[in-house]
């Protein structure tokens, strides 16, 4: 689910929901179910920036782009091949910065257009997932305990990582949202993050940009993703962040493993 807040005239993320195996990739509807015995899968969200409509342009480009090289991701995850898998991704992480950098230094409306980028792949036993910015992904074992897999490529995310900031003033730092990592945005140096999760029966997962994490704790996001609802997790997470803030664009992608 996806939601433009209450202030923002633009909604600049964006996500992905897609099913793949070595020889095409089928686009998923926002809620459904399937099984890994034949196919993968690959979800993502991205959160745009620029000026004008850029930032949307970006996040868009982003999650479209990834598209072209799932396939072989695909093919090395078969394989059991965990460090091929990285370097897929970090290929398609480099393949979207360069081209949001041309895109930005071509046209002026584009200039200093970025994205950020947290994408999750899905194989029997597996998540692989690569990132760059401050979206999330969070991962909610089947006891409980949940915790955010991804690092906030910003200053204040490094000091929350080093123990200097809780939560609460995390959120209130007046430079949280400056990011020292993005795709595009001008930026020459790229050090996206990779890695792996086990995945077994009961395990849930989130991604979602940070419109969602400035109207909702994270205890707040554990009791939602594990409470048992009619209404899909992903809808009411959103749903509730927009009510509590909705200061910036609201995007949440939620995976279930079926016991």
């Amino acid at each position: 689910m996806t939601h433009v807040g209450r202030v923002r005239k633009n909604n600049e993320d964006a996500f992905l929901a897609m099913t793949y195996d070595t020889q095409e990739v089928r686009y998923l509807g926002k809620v459904g179910e399937s099984t890994l015995a034949h196919t993968d899968f690959v979800f993502a969200v991205s959160d745009g920036m620029g000026g004008a409509n850029a930032g949307e342009f970006a996040s868009k480009i982003a999650v479209e782009r990834i598209t072209r090289l799932m396939p072989k991701v695909y093919r090395l995850a078969a394989q059991s091949l965990a460090t091929g898998v990285n370097d897929a991704l970090e290929e398609i992480f480099h393949h979207v910065h360069a081209e949001l950098n041309r895109i930005g230094k071509s046209y002026a409306e584009c200039s200093g257009m970025g994205a950020t980028l947290s994408m999750a792949c899905f194989s029997p036993g597996w998540m692989h997932f690569g990132h760059i910015g401050d979206s999330r992904i969070y991962y909610l074992p089947a006891g409980g305990g949940m915790m955010q897999v991804t690092h906030d490529h910003s200053f204040v995310g490094w000091q929350r990582r080093q123990g200097q900031l809780n939560e609460r003033e995390a959120r209130n730092h007046p430079r949280k949202n400056v990011l020292n990592q993005a795709l595009g945005a001008g930026h020459q140096i790229l050090n996206p993050q990779f890695g792996a999760v086990s995945c077994q029966a009961g395990d849930r997962f989130l991604l979602c940009t940070d419109g969602v994490i400035d109207g909702l704790w994270d205890n707040r996001l554990e009791e939602y993703l594990s409470t048992p609802s009619e209404q899909p997790k992903a809808f009411k997470i959103v749903e509730k962040a927009v009510a509590e803030s909705g200061r910036d664009n609201c995007t949440a992608v939620v995976v279930e493993f079926a016991s």
